[in-house]
């Protein structure tokens, strides 16, 4: 579940977070589909047009040893 986001954001890593810093990227199969400030407002945007679990709030930390990943798989 959600490989594709994992693979995409591996794969342009460096890219993502050289413009990304401190932000959240939703993010569907090898798409951004937005940048934003909060995790509330990625998943308030997402859930207008998504089911749950189907995309990945990603967070981009100014601290790379903060990095993680959030995945959003709970059910309406």
């Amino acid at each position: 579940m959600l490989e594709a986001e994992h693979q995409f954001y591996m794969d342009n890593r460096e890219s993502l977070r050289a413009q990304y810093l401190g932000k959240r990227l939703l993010i569907v199969k090898d798409k951004i589909l937005g940048v934003y400030d909060s995790d509330l407002e990625a998943l308030a945007e997402a859930k207008k047009t998504m089911k749950m679990g189907a995309f990945c709030i990603k967070y981009i930390p100014v601290d790379p040893n903060e990095e993680y990943i959030r995945l959003r798989t709970i059910n309406d």
